[in-house]
């Protein structure tokens, strides 16, 4: 009897330009410093479709971006995209050079992804929803939920 051995592929992300260019150079940067974290971001920023600014829709994950999953291992967390030297785990705000921070990057509501921790174990996750920070001048996040179907089954 034959097994089906499927190999988990990433699903599909996308990238602003400016989103694309700013991280390229973080990790050129941080190269030195931390190999394994500037290898992980350039690997998802070359398979990430870059497109024009204008281009990402609300419900893409980008920096600054406020993201809710579900992760393999409890409850529902939500947590703000940032650089590194805004990062704060206790404000909820996690940096883009840790290894959720770089499977976020890209994702949008309904996708999952398989990630791999510092500690070498393999994690899961499925993002419900993604908010944008308010233009200036706006009072309210831009949310993007999950689809109906997919909160159904959670």
């Amino acid at each position: 009897m034959l097994h089906n051995t499927k190999t988990q592929r990433k699903p599909n992300i996308r990238i602003s330009q400016s989103d694309y260019e700013r991280l390229s150079a973080l990790a050129s940067t941080f190269a030195a410093r931390n190999p394994e974290a500037s290898d992980e971001l350039l690997a998802e920023l070359e398979r990430a479709r870059v497109v024009a600014d204008g281009w990402v829709s609300a419900g893409t994950v980008r920096m600054g971006s406020t993201v809710t999953f579900k992760p393999d291992t409890g409850d529902r967390k939500t947590v703000r995209l940032v650089y590194p030297g805004d990062a704060d785990i206790s404000e909820g705000k996690v940096s883009i050079l840790t290894p959720i921070g770089t499977a976020l990057i890209g994702l949008s509501a309904g996708q999952s992804i398989t990630w791999t921790a510092r500690d070498g174990r393999r994690h899961e996750f499925l993002v419900l929803a993604v908010s944008q920070p308010a233009p200036e001048g706006d009072t309210a996040d831009r949310l993007a939920p999950v689809s109906p179907a997919v909160a159904e089954s959670l």
